[in-house]
């Protein structure tokens, strides 16, 4: 029978929809790994960074990660190694040539490292009880060699220097973490400050004689002006104290 004008057409069935409509899952690999890990980290702390969190980012099962990682640590640790990869590192002077500058980028060094590994919620850690090997942890070290060579020092003072220059950078670093999560709940350097001040005037003279006379001095200074002095104080140390083989 034929249709009268303006009588609405039959609507069109729906096209069937596919099961596979559903975005594709990001091919895994170690890189995506650290990817996840890293954005977890950053965003809810190392303590945050398990298997399970990750697969659940990646969309996976926390099996399929073990394809590319042993366990936690391991994991860890190329995530430690990937944030080294933003620290800006300078040029040095070849094997046996002098080096002026050796001592203002090597502070200039530290203390950039510093900042970058405690901007990353508590992974400096991950370096303490373990020697970092990977790429981005050679290189770092490559660097600290190459412009403490620049000072004129021996070689076993040097490899010893390294040491003592990482702990300084994974110390620093986990303190400052430390503050940066108290600075998200609303603590700053001024109210540490004046917490220890209170803190003191509490004191007795007579049991703490020196933390009460030198009250004022204890609270002296900003933070970047201590920082600055440690490490000068570690590089001064270094050169006023050879290692003896």
């Amino acid at each position: 029978m034929a249709k009268s004008p303006g009588e609405p057409r039959p609507s069109t069935p729906p096209a069937p929809v596919s099961r596979r409509t559903r975005p594709a899952k990001a091919a895994l690999s170690a890189d995506a790994l650290v990817s996840a890990a890293l954005a977890i980290l950053d965003a809810d702390g190392l303590d945050a960074v398990t298997m399970r969190r990750v697969a659940q980012a990646l969309d996976t099962g926390a099996a399929s990660l073990y394809v590319y990682v042993a366990n936690r640590d391991e994991l860890l640790a190329l995530v430690y190694d990937r944030v080294l990869g933003e620290i800006p590192l300078p040029a040095v002077a070849a094997v046996g040539e002098p080096f002026p500058r050796w001592r203002t980028e090597l502070s200039t060094l530290v203390r950039t490292a510093i900042t970058v590994l405690g901007s990353h919620r508590g992974i400096a850690t991950v370096a303490l009880g373990d020697v970092p090997t990977g790429p981005n942890a050679l290189a770092l070290a490559e660097a600290i060699l190459g412009l403490l060579a620049g000072a004129g020092i021996d070689d076993l003072t040097r490899s010893l220097a390294l040491d003592l220059i990482n702990l300084h950078i994974t110390a620093a670093a986990a303190e400052e973490s430390a503050y940066a999560a108290k600075g998200a709940e609303g603590h700053t350097e001024e109210s540490a400050v004046a917490a220890m001040d209170e803190a003191f005037g509490r004191l007795s003279a007579a049991d703490y004689p020196h933390l009460v006379s030198m009250r004022e001095t204890l609270t002296a200074g900003s933070g970047d002006e201590r920082d600055a002095w440690g490490i000068e104080v570690l590089l001064n140390g270094i050169l006023g104290t050879p290692a003896r083989g």
